[in-house]
């Protein structure tokens, strides 16, 4: 029996569709990346297997258990770090623990919390307020608060799409490590308009074409060894049918892609670093208008 599972979900806001019929499954332990461009309706889906939002028709159920609002046990991490400015990095952590574990002292909490940033390399930051830290550390105390939980389930809201190149690769790596701990795998969906991004970290990618309303596309299982590397992957035959699979899914709908994902599809149909290098330069150009 699938952990997380999404039947016929339906949302709309005011009279436009924004899904309709969307239904997914996600198995114990099994990282899910739905890829699309921008406005297909990912985040719309996403809050709702959260518990955040409520669908207009359809049900969510995580462990059997028809979703009701939000779960102790799940954790989710947003694209904008969503920390209090005024709290240093471990009060922020410390905060998600108390929501998760009230019965911990204060001082428990804080140990919780000053573990976690540990594991995420920050151990000699906990003291700095968010204004004292980079992009890419904001993001990392984001992800020791949810990990902090020790979530059953993760959700990812395009997490690393305000970070630089180098920062986000990081970043995926310390993601992967995290969410595939020997002691509780953590069931992850993430959405992303990264087709990479979803390569280096999935089970499984599952489409989102656009609408609206918005659907699922054929999902694809991404059977590579880990750990990953984006240098790997540019050249790997398996990851070229998942990557080729994914953006024929993405293409054959007109006029929905994104310019980042555009360069995904050359990429994937040249398979060439000249290629690469070409599509990214468009896409950085076409970013700066």
């Amino acid at each position: 029996m699938p952990f997380l599972t999404l039947r016929g979900i339906g949302k709309s806001f005011g009279t436009r569709h924004v899904l309709r019929d969307v239904s997914l499954d996600v198995e114990e332990g099994e990282f899910v990346s739905i890829v699309g461009a921008m406005g297909s309706g990912k985040t719309t889906l996403l809050s709702i297997a959260a518990g955040l939002t409520s669908a207009d028709r359809g049900e969510v159920a995580i462990g059997g258990e028809p979703l009701r609002g939000i779960r102790p046990d799940a954790a989710f991490v947003f694209q904008n770090y969503s920390l209090l400015p005024w709290l240093t990095a471990l009060e922020n952590v410390r905060l998600a623990v108390e929501a998760a574990r009230p019965d911990l002292k204060k001082s428990e909490q804080r140990e919780v919390a000053a573990r976690t940033l540990e594991m995420v390399g920050l151990g000699n930051a906990i003291d700095r307020r968010p204004r004292q830290l980079s992009g890419g550390m904001r993001q990392r105390v984001a992800i020791a608060r949810a990990f902090s939980t020790h979530p059953r389930v993760l959700f990812l809201d395009e997490p690393f799409g305000a970070l630089d190149a180098l920062t986000r690769e990081t970043l995926q790596q310390e993601l992967a490590r995290l969410c595939a701990s020997e002691d509780r795998p953590v069931t992850t969906v993430m959405i992303t308009n990264s087709v990479e991004e979803a390569i280096l970290l999935s089970d499984r990618i599952v489409p989102m074409i656009p609408g609206p309303p918005a659907r699922l596309g054929e999902s694809v299982a991404v059977a590579l060894p880990r750990p990953r590397s984006a240098a790997e992957l540019a050249y790997a035959e398996s990851a070229m049918r998942v990557r080729a699979h994914v953006i024929e899914m993405l293409t054959s709908h007109k006029g929905v892609m994104s310019s980042k994902t555009v360069a995904g599809a050359v990429r994937a149909r040249r398979g060439t670093r000249e290629a690469a290098f070409m599509v990214d330069g468009l896409a950085a150009a076409e970013e700066t208008r």
